[in-house]
């Protein structure tokens, strides 16, 4: 299937269809493309090394010249994060409320492409035209402010775009969900809903964000010692109420983390975070109040091995410290893939003496997405014609789906796809086909210009497991002998001192490689160390069921 139809727009999910995290979807017509996010992903456990997961964006790069715009739905980095990343290979507009962008200008200039970037602040309501697509902005309550859906005029009819969303009756910042403007596009007619899936699997309606602020306030109530509150530095609407709460028991508020400092500065300077700047000190100075005199804001609710809570749960933090009886609440979803790094920062604090809340021990932390409840209301209210379920793992995207059966899209009008996949609208047809090109993840080391290769990450993983061993040989010049006696090092493999005679064995096996090569294969370095590392490789997973790498070194005297 083509798509440089005229008569069809081509979506191309390059995240976020079968993960949390890594949001990126393209629309496509004949002469123009816009893009609805760039976010990224943190990775596991089993990758080590990688810092961050991108979109691959090879697809959108072969066709940048046709990408009229980026539209960013709200300032969470599972939806902005790759935006430096982006912009460093495709020069596009980028439209966002001002929160969102002034959130994303951090990081845009952490990586040097903020002088360069179009930034284009919008307003609720505001409309953009982009080649073929007129885009609207619709608010929509979730757990940061000027959060939006977008809606998109096509030539094939109106297709929404939700974001992330609930529908939060009692809001903390800002306004209510604008269900009138839902509905005016549900009565105008919706050709296309793609809508968030992420608590498809959660029954009912989503919580307010307000329902734990009586649980904080207990917490506040019953610590006599220092009080320490973790939380997403982007969750603007639970800062609010850490900050009040900190008024309302008369303690003094510090904050550590560059990204929570960032956005509580911007979060203010902008009206969103209302705070009184006496009850704000310097982390620094932390010792010299009496401990039921302060809370500490903190970042590290995932277990980030270098976020400030990892660093005070090792006893590390410069000048911050847990000490016995002291609180430590972490107000956040663990996000799927995280519990290890979480578990361990909760162990190192009860080591320390700290009293520990999360979200599965007390009501510290409610959901900034729709539950099953919210998600039909989505639905009732913008009746779509066809239906795709975004955002979430492939469990959550099938949920969704029965969700809007249950609702009264018919099973054939509803679509589940993955990244990658080509979804084609028409105006009378919706479907998904096979993956189109290279599509995936890219997997970052320090900044978005270190990209690893696939290979790369799977020799990590082999080291980890396996470790490594390095035979060194000494050739003399003319490449004809052996100079010296072959020498293996070994390190996480085995103890070597414990296998001598395997070692003993690796090197007759080493030497027996080399002498069995031509002299004008000796000469080719590269061959030596090829041939050197399949003998061993091969003697090793024999002997030791185990493949550890094998690194040979040539050099020449």
């Amino acid at each position: 299937m083509q798509n440089d139809i005229s008569s069809q727009v081509s979506i191309i999910p390059l995240g976020g269809l079968g993960e949390f995290g890594l949001n990126m979807m393209v629309y496509e017509t004949e002469d123009d493309i816009i893009v609805i996010d760039t976010g990224f992903m943190l990775p596991n456990a089993d990758m080590p090394g990688v810092d961050l997961i991108f979109p691959d964006i090879h697809y959108l790069v072969e066709r940048k010249a046709k990408v009229r715009g980026i539209l960013l739905t709200h300032g969470h980095e599972d939806h902005i994060g790759a935006l430096a990343y982006v912009l460093q290979q495709i020069d596009a507009p980028v439209f966002g409320t001002q929160l969102t962008l002034s959130i994303a200008s951090g990081r845009l200039k952490e990586y040097g492409v903020l002088g360069k970037a179009e930034l284009n602040a919008i307003t609720l309501g505001d409309k953009v035209d982009l080649g073929a697509f007129s885009a609207e902005f619709i608010h929509v309550t979730h757990s940061i402010p000027d959060s939006v859906a977008i809606a998109l005029r096509t030539p094939v009819g109106v297709i929404v775009h939700t974001g992330d969303f609930k529908f939060d009756s009692t809001p903390v910042i800002g306004k209510l969900s604008d269900i009138q403007s839902l509905a005016r596009l549900g009565a105008e007619g919706v050709q296309l809903l793609l809508s968030d899936s992420t608590n498809a699997n959660w029954q009912g309606q989503t919580p307010s964000e307000r329902s734990i602020y009586d649980s904080i306030d207990n917490i506040f109530q019953k610590t006599e010692q220092k009080l320490f509150l973790c939380t997403f530095s982007s969750s603007i609407h639970r800062l609010q109420q850490f900050v009040d709460l900190a008024a309302k028991h008369h303690r003094l508020v510090a904050v550590t983390g560059r990204s929570l400092t960032n956005n509580i500065r911007i979060a203010t300077e902008l009206g969103h975070l209302k705070m009184n700047p006496d009850y704000l000190i310097d982390a620094r100075d932390v010792a010299l109040f009496k401990p039921h005199e302060v809370v500490i804001l903190s970042t590290g609710s995932q277990g980030e091995p270098r976020s400030a809570m990892a660093l005070m749960a090792l006893d590390n933090h410069p000048f911050l410290n847990v000490e016995p009886n002291d609180t430590v609440v972490i107000s956040a979803r663990i996000i799927p893939g995280n519990e290890k790094s979480v578990g361990n920062v909760v162990n190192h604090l009860l080591r320390r003496g700290a009293k520990i809340y999360h979200e599965r021990n007390a009501n510290v932390h409610v959901s900034g997405h729709g539950s099953s409840e919210d998600l039909k209301l989505m639905i009732n209210l913008l009746q779509p014609k066809f239906f795709i379920p975004i955002h979430g793992e492939y469990q959550n995207l099938v949920r969704h789906a029965e969700l809007a059966e249950s609702v009264g899209i018919p099973r054939d009008n509803i679509r589940v796809a993955e990244d990658g996949e080509l979804i084609c609208i028409t105006p009378d047809s919706c479907e998904v086909f096979e993956r189109q090109g290279r599509s995936g993840r890219v997997l970052v080391d320090g900044k978005p210009e270190i990209e690893l290769e696939d290979i790369v990450l799977r020799d990590r993983i082999q080291l980890s497991q396996d470790g490594m061993v390095i035979p060194i040989v000494v050739l003399h010049s003319d490449g004809k002998e052996i100079a010296t006696e072959p020498e293996i090092i070994s390190r996480g493999f085995v103890y070597m001192d414990e296998s001598e005679e395997l070692f003993t064995e690796a090197k007759e096996i080493t030497r027996g490689v080399i002498e069995n090569l031509t002299n004008e294969q000796k000469q080719e370095t590269e061959i030596v160390q090829d041939e050197i590392r399949t003998v061993l490789r091969r003697f090793f997973s024999k002997q030791m069921k185990r493949s550890p790498l094998v690194l040979p070194v040539v050099m020449r005297v």
